[in-house]
């Protein structure tokens, strides 16, 4: 078999040209870091750290949607604080009130006392988050939730659940609406409080009149206490709602590392070994310069 000299020299090329796009290629795996620069270094790697870094975006997305509703859950939870201790607060002010020796005037100081305290409660209804939303309205978020009237306060909101996406398989609410905190189970507790003021200013002139003040009173209570305990649960509601976001945040930081993990094993330079098969190319390299320079020196002229 004949081989020409141009042959022995395209080969002899060819090999050192692949030498060299190797030690090229290791060459820029150490001083970037990265195994992987193109789809093409490995197929199958790529399309893996493609399908690894779209979860690690999705897992960063979810653990951003989780900080909204703990902000937002925190400011309700801050709120339903302030309301509660209102009304614990006005609760104290009615066991007074049952006390037989009070006059007309006394009980009109406390009915003004619980005045106060009705306009308190209807501005806490009416709170606003950070970006000027209300935080009772439901989904209208723009309309003042509680309009006072002469018997209690309106409700102007509605009872649409805002809800967040906090995990793959998790939808939360993260709003209360005022009809469920400050109207559920038939206790308005607008309504008992403007019933209470009314009683307290009423006179008592007879038996029948403190007959009808100590039933009212009863009543009230009652119903304050019903509206305490709701407000109560709607906070433990709340509650458990941030341990869980706490618990997903756990298993979202978690998720994070094992993503990171993966990517760094599928994407980065392992440097010892690319070291190692550097230094491995260079040996080959220059055997294969010297075996060139050998092959392409041979000649029949130098046997005559």
């Amino acid at each position: 078999m004949r081989i020409s000299t141009n042959t022995i020299y395209q080969a002899g090329i060819s090999r050192i040209s692949n030498i060299q796009s190797d030690q090229a290629k290791l060459q820029e795996q150490i001083s970037t870091g990265r195994r992987i620069s193109s789809p093409s270094d490995d197929p199958v790697g790529a399309a893996r750290a493609l399908e690894i870094s779209a979860a690690q975006s999705g897992n960063a997305k979810f653990a951003d949607t989780r900080q909204t509703a703990q902000l937002k859950l925190n400011t309700l939870e801050s709120n339903l604080t302030s309301i509660t201790s209102l009304l614990v607060s006005t609760q104290s002010t009615l066991v007074g009130a049952g006390n037989a020796t009070l006059s007309d005037t006394e009980r009109g100081f406390m009915a003004s006392e619980l005045k106060g305290s009705l306009d308190a409660l209807i501005g806490l209804a009416n709170t606003q988050d950070a970006s000027g939303n209300y935080l009772y309205a439901g989904y209208k978020t723009s309309t003042v939730p509680f309009v006072a009237t002469a018997s209690g306060a309106n409700y102007a909101g509605d009872s649409n659940q805002q809800l967040l996406q906090v995990d793959t398989q998790r939808q939360m609410a993260i709003n209360a609406t005022g009809d469920n905190v400050f109207q559920a189970g038939g206790n308005d507790v607008f309504a008992t409080l403007s019933n209470l003021v009314t009683l307290l200013n009423t006179p008592i002139t007879n038996a029948a009149s403190q007959a009808a003040y100590n039933a009212g009173l009863s009543t009230a209570i009652g119903s304050l206490k019903g509206s305490v305990d709701n407000v109560l649960n709607v906070r433990a509601d709340i509650g458990a709602k941030l341990n869980e976001i706490d618990n997903l945040d756990t298993a979202g930081s978690d998720r994070a590392l094992q993503y990171s993990k993966s990517l760094s094993d599928l994407q980065d330079t392992d440097y010892a070994s690319a070291l190692s098969d550097l230094a491995k190319q260079q040996t080959i390299m220059e055997a294969a310069q010297k075996s060139f320079v050998q092959i392409t020196s041979l000649s029949l002229f130098k046997l005559l």
